[in-house]
């Protein structure tokens, strides 16, 4: 019986340490439409915490360009929603990691960097935002660059 103890605790240990079963479920993300004016763009914070993870789209003259923001430590996140090299738009939420929905690569939701997976070269770049009357604000230049650098590999 002591043996049997002390190999499940060590497997556990060894899964925890490798980065299996950390995880949880995901969270898949539901899709917001955000309100535009001029260069500003808002989404309701209140529907971020409460679906934990939304994706929202940005129409631009050349097409849309994907978003996601969430929650994470009790803290919103804005980041580009795109994995550059599997053309991803699509990213659940579990714990705190970013999974994208079409490869499995596995990012921080706390700083956007990759952790494992064969898009780890592109990290998450976030967007600045500001809460103002219950609403996530952005600028719109501000989500265009945070959405160019994501398509670049590493840090800008």
């Amino acid at each position: 019986m002591y043996k049997r103890i002390v190999t499940g605790a060590l497997l556990l240990i060894t899964l925890s340490v490798a980065g299996c079963g950390g995880t949880g479920n995901p969270v898949r993300a539901t899709w917001l439409n955000p309100r535009v004016t001029d260069n500003t763009v808002t989404i309701p914070a209140s529907q971020v915490r409460n679906a934990k993870i939304t994706h929202f789209n940005l129409a631009l003259p050349k097409g849309e360009i994907a978003f996601m923001a969430y929650e994470v430590d009790r803290k919103l996140q804005v980041r580009a929603d795109i994995c550059p090299p599997c053309r991803s738009e699509s990213y659940s939420l579990a714990k705190d990691k970013l999974i994208c929905d079409t490869c499995a690569t596995v990012f921080d939701a706390r700083t956007g960097a990759g952790v494992q997976g064969a898009c780890v070269a592109f990290p998450k770049a976030a967007v600045n935002y500001q809460i103002t009357d219950g609403a996530v604000v952005m600028k719109v230049d501000d989500l265009m660059t945070a959405y160019l650098n994501t398509l670049k590999p590493g840090w800008p």
